[in-house]
Parts: C-alpha cells; structure tokens; sequence
C-alpha cells in the first residue's frame, strides 16, 4: 500500500465538485437534471473579450510569460483599483495567478506557518479550511447565522481572535450565502483589527461586481490603517464570465506580493499567456457586459427568493450579492423517504437530486449544517422548474 502524505489525509474532497459529478453521472444515465450545484456564470464570455484572445494568438503572445503576469494586465488591474475602487498600488505589488483560487492558496502559504490560527467565518468556501490545513495552520470559525445575514459582528471577531491568530479570511459579496458587507460595517470590523496589529485580512472580492444594495463595493482595505495588512483577491471569471481563463489576482503589501511571486516561481509558473491578454481587454475596454450580466442575476436572485419562500419548511433570507442562495432546511431533518432518513443538509441535497433531480449542495460543506446551497446561475425558467420540483419533493418527506 502507497504511504501518502499526512497533508493528503487532512483534506476532504470538494463537495460542491462531487456534487456536480454525480449530477453527470444522472444526466448520462438520460435523466434531466437541472444544476444549481456550480458556482460559475451561465453567459458566454464577451465576444470582444474572445476576440483580443484570438488577437493574442495572432502576435505570438504563445510564451511563457514573466511569473507575475504580463506587465500589461498588472498596470490594468492597478488602474482598475484606482479607478473603481480609490485604492493606490504598484504594479510590483500585483501578481496574477492561475485564477483566484490559486491566489487565495499563494497567500495562505506564503503567510500561515504551524499552529497560527486563521479565523474563517461560518458559513465559507469550502476550499478556506483545506488551504490552511495544507499550509499547517488552524482554522477557527465564527458562525455568522441566518439571523445576522451570515456576517459576523465585532464583537464575535473580538472574542475570536488569540495571540496566535495570523489571518482572517472575509470573503464580500460571500460563497456561499450572497451576504455583502456595507462600509460601515467593515469599519467596524477595522475597529477590532486596528488593535491586533499582527493580524493580517485576505479580502476575496472576487463577486464584486454581483452587487445588489444599490451601494459602491465595500472593501476593509479602505479602512483607515487597513491596507498594508489586507490582500486583496480578485479576477476576471465572475464579473466577465471567464471562470475557464483561469485569471486571478492579488494586490498585497510588496512583502507578502513577493513571497507569492517566489511561491509561484517554484509551481506554476506565470498564467496562460492568451488568457491574460484577453483579460487586459476585459479590463480596458467597456464595462457594459458587466452590467448586463449584473441585472440579469439580480433578476433571478428576486425570483428565487420568492419561490423558495413559498416551500413550507424554507427559511430564507434576501442575499445582496453573488448567485447563491442559502436556505435553512433544518427544518426537514429526521423526516423519512421509504427506509431512509435525511439526518442532515448532504442528505437532503442527494434527496433533491434523486427524488427532484435538482443538483444543490448540502450546507455540511460550508461549515453550516443547517443550510444548503442553490445556485441561480441559470435560466429563469430552470430556476422555476428547479423550485417546482423542489417543493414537489419536499411534500412528499414524512
């Protein structure tokens, strides 16, 4: 028997990645699934976007590119930041990665050493507490309940934070519950903070752009005294529909922007080299497709939450950003179908993709156990038919 290492062991497999397999596996089988499992836009990219691709490929930009990125996308983002966001960095403290997610793991290693703690508020992306097992840190949750939007207070970053915290991990708008902080309430998370300074904050903000409150993007790195401690991550996938690119990056105070850069020298290398000249044109040219993308989201967020307020047992809030819906299911728990029991969230998403054939991922996944996953990046019409059956599928639990 192959003897693996112990970091193997210490991590559990995607659910939200084994959730979209056994959905193909049915789909395969002829049965018609509707997929609310996949955190991923269902609009095409740009075509202007797809165009600057082919452009990039007809001048050879076919090599390697420097590990940070091109110069030419890092001066984008930079301007981007000034521009939308009224935050100054240089291009040197930019580095773009094989999408977000590469640059949320990039940051952990490169900061969390064994036995710092990482605060992580519950619910979170599944991929939080593996990264920082991986770097042999300790994840610490905060739960944030349905009750609070899933945002955490001050007062609970407070009582969380020890002599060993290292990082907090604040994802707005949020995977997997839609919340979105307001700038006063990241003030008052920077008041907790601005007395800890050793804690260091990774800013994913990579909804962005999928903003529902009618108000500008809230980051802590506009907190007085926040920016040299936050890193913020961001990219192209969800705002342009480009999740396939793999482009993502981080702005960071030059220390941290450096150990990511040696980091990635060692393992990756820089991105896809047409991709990131495609994401220089995302960035550079008119930002009209975001919008049009944004309406349509925010469209299908107001008729899911509708129809999911109609499932008796439901308890739903009204998210202000992303595509996800978090329901409270808890409701359905101990209930019977046959000689099986849903004991908890895993069991009543695999219920609703055998017995409704709606793909969903439970809420054990996400640190909330009580909740499950919808995504309503999909058609109006599959989300309609989505919640039909899933109340249909609901009725018949005993």
């Amino acid at each position: 028997m192959i003897k693996l290492a112990d970091r193997i062991s210490r991590l559990q497999p995607s659910a939200t990645l084994a959730m979209s397999q056994k959905s193909s596996e049915l789909k395969a089988q002829g049965i018609d699934i509707i997929n609310m499992s996949v955190g991923e836009p269902d609009f095409n990219t740009p075509n202007h976007i797809k165009e600057a691709a082919k452009r990039a490929t007809d001048e050879n930009y076919t090599r390697y590119s420097p590990v940070p990125g091109y110069p030419e996308l890092r001066k984008a983002v930079v301007n981007k930041l000034k521009n939308e966001n009224g935050l100054d960095y240089t291009m040197d403290q930019i580095i773009v990665s094989n999408g977000a997610k590469q640059s949320v793991c990039n940051t952990i290693m490169a900061l969390v050493s064994n036995g710092d703690e990482v605060i992580i508020p519950a619910p979170y992306w599944v991929s939080y507490p593996q990264m920082v097992l991986m770097a042999d840190g300790t994840p610490v949750f905060v739960e944030a309940k349905i009750e609070q939007d899933f945002k955490i207070t001050p007062k609970q970053l407070e009582e969380t934070i020890t002599p060993k915290t290292k990082l907090l991990i604040l994802c707005s708008p949020s995977n997997p519950t839609g919340a979105v902080y307001t700038q006063e309430e990241m003030e008052g998370l920077a008041s907790v903070l601005r007395k800890h300074e050793n804690v260091y904050v990774i800013c994913d903000e990579i909804y962005e752009h999928l903003n529902y409150t009618n108000q500008k993007h809230a980051s802590l790195a506009l907190c007085e005294g926040m920016k040299d401690r936050c890193i913020i991550i961001n990219g192209v996938s969800k705002a342009y529909a480009m999740t396939g690119w793999r482009i993502g990056y981080i702005a960071a105070p030059l220390e941290i922007a450096k150990a990511c850069n040696k980091l990635q020298g060692q393992y990756t290398s820089g991105p896809c080299s047409v991709s990131q000249m495609a994401s220089v044109e995302a960035y550079n040219a008119s930002q009209d497709c975001i919008e049009e993308m944004r309406v349509a989201f925010e469209r299908r967020k107001d008729l899911i939450v509708k129809l999911a307020k109609e499932v008796p047992g439901f308890e739903v809030n009204n998210p202000q950003g992303a595509f996800y819906l978090f329901p409270k299911c808890s409701s359905y728990f101990g209930k019977r179908y046959g000689d099986r029991v849903i004991a908890n969230s895993t069991d009543f998403a695999m219920y609703l993709l055998e017995e409704g054939h709606v793909a969903t991922v439970g809420g054990d996944a996400f640190g909330s156990p009580e909740c499950f996953r919808m995504s309503y990046a999909t058609s109006d019409e599959n989300i309609i038919e989505a919640l039909a059956r899933i109340k249909a599928a609901c009725a018949k639990l005993q």
